[in-house]
């Protein structure tokens, strides 16, 4: 009778309990210093099957790492470091290519420093560095985007926002650079945003935001309540930007974002829009779980109608990771 009775409670747990996760998150890392905070395109590994994007990480101490290089593919990712030369940042949370400037990026940290590099090969180099115009009190960011239309350029960027009584703030400016490389910034406009999902006291209503090429803004919204979790997050719609031949840039948010997938159980900081493709590649920051990456077909040309992708759950990622190499 005991044996009945134990075999009973597990198919009854097997009946109920989520399906085995498959490979589609991929670890990126397996500590509190290896999150993905931000990533940036780099370019198309040479069998063209992959591509390879820049990590920030949101490291603080001195000597740790800033930045490193993750090769994406099917099944597996590669990863290396990137020798940071310069001063060193605090708590980078985004990283952007700049359109049309091979090999140089914009980086943030969350009190809104913004770092020029030069990367090559395993090396980034410090060209300048600029605080972000308009922080407000108590900002908070973690999300960072470069548009290029009309031969112009600019910025959108947010304060994370805290819950149900802060809603994200997103910024928007037309962007230059100084004849020494300095980002200067033009007339800035805010806009307030609220996230769909999730919706609890610790959502950061922005975690991080990408832009396709017809306008789109993307973003990723987060819920974390400590270093261990539980987390939950989403990916949305949220609106469009454009760039007149002037420079104007014009950003207008949707009255009701469409969520395009929920993912609990994880940290998305991460949302990059992989050129060439319908892909946006997500990462996690899910502190002392590490960081994981993975696609999903989020950057249409023109909205779908929204759906939900729900990811599953952490325990059911660590049995299939422990079961054996992916």
């Amino acid at each position: 009778m005991a044996w009945l009775t134990a075999a009973s409670a597990l198919l009854t747990t097997l009946a109920t309990a989520p399906a085995r996760a498959d490979s589609a998150w991929q670890k990126a890392g397996g500590d509190v210093r290896s999150g993905v905070s931000g990533l940036a395109y780099e370019g198309r590994t040479s069998s063209g099957s992959g591509v390879d994007v820049l990590a920030v990480h949101d490291n603080k101490g001195a000597g740790q790492k800033r930045l490193s290089r993750i090769t994406h593919w099917e099944g597996a990712d590669g990863i290396s470091p990137i020798t940071w030369d310069g001063p060193e940042p605090v708590d980078l949370e985004a990283i952007e290519a700049i359109p049309g400037m091979p090999g140089e990026y914009l980086a943030l940290t969350s009190r809104g420093i913004v770092h020029r590099l030069k990367v090559a090969g395993p090396k980034a180099t410090v060209v300048d560095y600029s605080p972000l115009p308009a922080i407000g009190e108590g900002d908070d960011f973690e999300s960072f985007a470069l548009v290029a239309q009309n031969g112009k350029l600019a910025v959108l960027w947010a304060d994370r926002g805290a819950g149900a009584d802060r809603p994200a703030t997103l910024y928007a400016a037309p962007l230059t650079f100084a004849p020494w490389g300095q980002p200067q910034f033009g007339t800035v406009t805010r806009r307030a945003y609220r996230a769909a999902y999730p919706t609890g006291d610790g959502t950061r209503h922005i975690s991080d935001i990408s832009v396709t090429d017809s306008g789109r803004i993307i973003v990723s919204s987060a819920s974390d309540a400590g270093d261990d979790g539980p987390f939950d997050s989403a990916v949305s719609d949220a609106g469009r930007v454009s760039v007149s031949a002037a420079g104007r840039v014009r950003v207008t948010l949707a009255a009701s974002p469409s969520v395009l997938g929920t993912f609990p159980e994880y940290k998305i900081e991460a949302v990059e829009c992989l050129p060439g493709s319908t892909d946006a590649l997500l990462g996690t920051d899910d502190e002392n779980l590490g960081g994981y990456v993975r696609t999903m077909p989020f950057c249409e040309a023109w909205p779908r109608p929204p759906s939900t992708t729900a990811a599953r759950s952490r325990c059911d990622q660590r049995a299939a990771s422990s079961s054996g190499p992916r």
